[in-house]
């Protein structure tokens, strides 16, 4: 396994997944670059519609950047109909600030239009990061999913889509496709609008040498991160038996697998777990998820065994 936790560098707090007035949010993008610095954001990407009823924005935040924080061009990605008959959501960082728009110009499917595959490929191939975004929100299927085949990550957490929806999910869909051997890492987002409490809710912890958009694009492109609700990942060790975890003060350490396979500790205040793995014999990956005792979690990439 990749040990992130002695990379060199550090981890630096991110954002992926915001919104400003240059699509459907409500504060100027300088706004919401202050807030997320003022709340201890090392980046962020934002990322709006990128649709022509905004004029398909790549928001220039250089202007923003300083020392001690910085900005990743992005966008939310949309082109074609999944299964459900609605329009594709693919979040997109580290885009180019010419990359082509596709015909799409409003919230509903075209006929004709570019699909989701093959505005996620091209995105991939313009050197972008690319996630499939809330799949439990955008009622995706396994099918859809699979579908992508140019995401590095699948969104495991949105905050908004929490918030506002009750549907929070990715982990439904990820597990499978790992299962089905992709190699994808998980991200979780706050997908912020500033319309309701749907910021400061969930991010990423991104290793890397320096606080810059080359490399911490690098970084997500590798899985060099991990996702979190406010516990810290300190240390992951895959044993012969047994999986060592390192945390912030926790409730819960609990290792998921393929299928059904799942363990979990638990205890008060716990800073170190063991968790055994006798369960994961037959499975590909692990996963960790930590809780601490207000039900917030931390979530690991998947670890192939």
């Amino acid at each position: 396994m990749r040990d992130i936790f002695n990379l060199p560098g550090r981890f630096w707090r991110g954002n992926l997944h915001t919104h400003s007035t240059r699509s459907d949010g409500v504060l100027e993008p300088e706004e919401v670059c202050r807030r997320y610095h003022a709340e201890g954001y090392d980046f962020i990407a934002l990322t709006d519609h990128f649709l022509g009823r905004f004029g398909y924005p790549i928001v220039d935040t250089t202007p923003f950047r300083h020392e001690g924080f910085t900005t990743i061009l992005g966008a939310e990605l949309h082109s074609g109909a999944m299964q459900n008959g609605e329009l594709w959501h693919i979040l997109a960082v580290g885009l180019p600030a010419d990359f082509a728009p596709p015909d799409a110009r409003d919230f509903l499917p075209l006929n004709a239009q570019e699909t989701g595959p093959q505005i996620a490929a091209r995105a991939r191939d313009a050197g972008a990061f690319v996630a499939i975004a809330h799949p439990q929100w955008s009622g995706l299927t396994l099918q859809d999913a699979r579908s992508i085949a140019a995401a590095h990550a699948v969104e495991i957490y949105n905050h908004g889509c929490a918030v506002g929806a009750d549907r929070a999910d990715g982990f439904a869909i990820a597990d499978l496709l790992l299962s089905e051997g992709r190699a994808l890492s998980l991200c979780a987002t706050d997908d912020s609008h500033f319309t309701e409490p749907d910021h400061f809710g969930g991010w990423v912890m991104v290793r890397a040498p320096e606080n810059t958009p080359e490399m911490l694009l690098e970084a997500l492109k590798a899985g060099d991160y991990y996702s979190t609700q406010g516990p810290e990942l300190r240390g992951i060790t895959l044993r012969e038996d047994a999986i060592e975890v390192a945390c912030s003060a926790a409730v819960s350490v609990i290792v998921q697998g393929h299928g059904s396979a799942a363990r979990a500790v638990h205890g008060e205040s716990m800073t170190r777990a063991s968790v055994p793995l006798l369960r994961f014999a037959g499975s590909p990956w692990i996963r960790v998820t930590v809780v601490d005792a207000a039900g917030r979690r931390a979530w690991s990439n998947p670890i192939w065994t």
